[in-house]
């Protein structure tokens, strides 16, 4: 064994050891601070694109919930109109049957022409009003429900319009349908029979497209849970063992100083050569 006072060959060593426990303890410490063994590319390249292009599709995926709660919303306000429609069209058409007799008197027909009158213009508000995010799929000219599906934008979903306007394709009823005779009010009760039915078509045709809209919400919602699943799979840490391992290194990183110091004392023993 050689003796110097210019190279300490044990001290080097311990001081190479002390540097790799210090990294691995900073390591350890990352990894407990953020929770995850994988934050960056430096830490693992290939996982970390991997994380970052599910991340990706996870931000689409929520994209697409909110297209299509937007879309709920929608149709849930068109279903509700044409609900109130179909409820006024059964008052319209008690009053109407009423009118039919050919017993009543001028007052009572008056009286039923008028509450006639104010269930038909009912029917206009509401089909005016049933609008949401600037959709309103039962006027005239109304716009079909759409949503993504694909968070890629490759698909969508989409409802068709309904007009439920008076004089329209499914309430044949007109603005000015008055019941103010019995010739008028047979003509009413005919019209109003056939528009029940139509609105009532409509009501299952939105309701089928709730449904959809339902089950595509349920399904990109698990999707989503399921990449974020996958994605802490791949980068999330393990702290139980992280906090082992931090113990452990602790405890290492003081025997390293510890070795360093009795490695720094190696070269006071050549003074005792020159006693």
């Amino acid at each position: 064994m050689s003796y110097s006072v210019n190279t300490n060959a044990g001290a080097f060593v311990a001081l190479q050891n002390l540097h790799k426990t210090n990294k691995m303890l900073g390591e350890v410490q990352t990894r407990i601070n953020t929770g995850l063994k994988v934050s960056s590319a430096k830490d693992d390249a290939a996982t970390f694109a991997i994380a970052q292009n599910l991340r990706a599709d996870v931000s689409g995926l929520g994209a697409v919930k909110g297209s299509l709660a937007r879309a709920s919303s929608s149709l849930d306000v068109a279903i509700a109109a044409a609900e109130a429609v179909s409820d006024l069209l059964i008052e319209m058409k008690e009053k109407a049957v009423a009118a039919k007799d050919s017993g009543l008197d001028t007052a009572s027909r008056t009286a039923l022409s008028q509450d006639f009158a104010q269930l038909r213009d009912q029917i206009s508000s509401i089909i005016e009003n049933a609008e949401f995010n600037g959709v309103n799929a039962v006027r005239a000219d109304g716009r079909a429900i759409s949503a993504i599906t694909d968070p890629n934008g490759g698909k969508n979903l989409a409802i068709a319009a309904q007009d439920l306007s008076l004089g329209g394709a499914n309430v044949s009823i007109s603005a000015t349908q008055a019941i103010g005779t019995q010739a008028l009010a047979s003509v009413a009760v005919d019209q109003l029979t056939a528009a029940i039915d139509n609105v009532n078509a409509v009501l299952s045709k939105f309701g089928a497209g709730a449904k959809r809209i339902a089950i595509q919400k349920s399904f990109v919602a698990k999707l989503s849970d399921t990449i974020e699943v996958g994605i802490g799979n791949l980068v999330d840490a393990d702290l139980a063992k992280e906090a082992a391992n931090l113990q452990a290194l602790q405890v290492k990183q003081q025997l390293g100083l510890q070795a360093l110091s009795i490695a720094n004392q190696s070269p006071s023993s050549i003074l005792s050569l020159f006693r």
